[in-house]
């Protein structure tokens, strides 16, 4: 028997397709990223690592502070909750106030056989600009219950003054 070999002859379709549209660098670069890592590979690493109270890690953000800007002094009003006076330095400059300070804690639980030992510790600083020049000669700061006010008086000059229309 011999092996018969057939060819079909087939009339060429035409296929009729929609204009491309060229892609921009950044469109022509995600398209590269994706195919040589997958889809999904620019994800942000907190989803793919434990988040930081997981790891129980102290939490250290820069304090929450408030401006008052007043006729002659300026307020500045910082929550510092753990803080001790001790721990605490307050700098200023011309227009400028920064806090820093620091926390410590350590925590001990015994029951039975079982034994925990916990230190955390930290430290912060927020520089804060503000509305006026101030004389930080004559500041005053009173701290209680977390919450550090400093009283700064402006500058003479500083002052606000109202102008009246003629």
């Amino acid at each position: 028997m011999a092996n018969e070999i057939r060819q079909e002859t087939k009339t060429p379709q035409i296929l009729k397709s929609e204009p491309v549209r060229a892609l921009n660098p950044f469109e022509e670069m995600n398209r590269m990223f994706d195919q040589f890592f997958g889809n999904g590979w620019m994800r942000p690493w907190r989803y793919s690592w434990p988040s930081l109270p997981e790891l129980a890690l102290p939490e250290m953000n820069a304090p929450k502070v408030d401006v008052i800007d007043r006729e002659a002094e300026v307020l500045i009003k910082a929550e510092l909750p753990g803080v001790d006076k001790k721990d605490l330095d307050i700098s200023m400059g011309e227009n400028t106030v920064t806090i820093k300070g620091s926390t410590m804690h350590e925590e001990k639980a015994e029951q039975g056989d079982f034994f925990r030992h916990e230190i955390s510790n930290g430290t912060f600083s927020r520089t804060v600009v503000l509305p006026a020049p101030v004389d930080g000669a004559r500041a005053k700061a009173v701290f209680k219950d977390g919450v550090l006010e400093l009283t700064v008086p402006k500058v003479e000059a500083a002052k606000r003054h109202t102008v009246k229309i003629s």
